[in-house]
């Protein structure tokens, strides 16, 4: 990742965490949809591909990290990475796209992190039994949402899982 990058990466050992999770609740080899909010780097999305995902879409609005997610994904030579440059509110207002798989990693300040679960569910973006995964800083707490299952914790990093 470029140093000039303001982006603040999952890290290596949340992220593996976060996998072997998402191994209990998602079968990755059966050619799943995934969409990555806020991409950043583009890190969860080549894993997701890597994992065996058909079809991932990554939303990134910075243009300098959009164009690293596109030169990663020429790099590994994969028709199932589908980048969009654009505003992840807005791409899940406009979208009707369901997906099996969602994934989203706003900055922790961000304006609106909250109603992420909401905005999920009341445009329909997850296909029945698909899981949303949203990362968030620790001051952050979904367990009264109503699709909420449960939390991981990894150092700084927690996760709230949806169903």
């Amino acid at each position: 990742m470029p140093r000039t990058f303001k982006a603040r990466p999952t890290t290596d050992f949340a992220k593996e965490n976060l996998f072997n999770v998402l191994s209990n609740h998602l079968d990755f080899e059966e050619g799943l949809s995934a969409l990555d909010l806020f991409s950043g780097t583009g890190s969860i999305g080549l894993e997701l591909v890597s994992r065996g995902c058909n079809r991932v879409v990554s939303i990134e609005k910075d243009r300098d990290h959009y164009a690293f997610i596109c030169k990663v994904m020429r790099e590994v030579k994969t028709e199932a990475w589908f980048p969009i440059r654009g505003d992840a509110f807005k791409f899940i207002t406009r979208n009707d796209e369901q997906f099996d798989f969602i994934f989203a990693d706003p900055p922790y300040e961000l304006n609106g992190l909250a109603s992420l679960p909401d905005l999920i569910f009341e445009n329909n973006l997850l296909k029945e039994d698909g899981l949303f995964v949203l990362e968030h800083g620790k001051k952050d707490n979904f367990e009264t949402h109503p699709h909420y299952i449960e939390k991981r914790i990894y150092g700084s990093v927690n996760f709230s899982f949806f169903k």
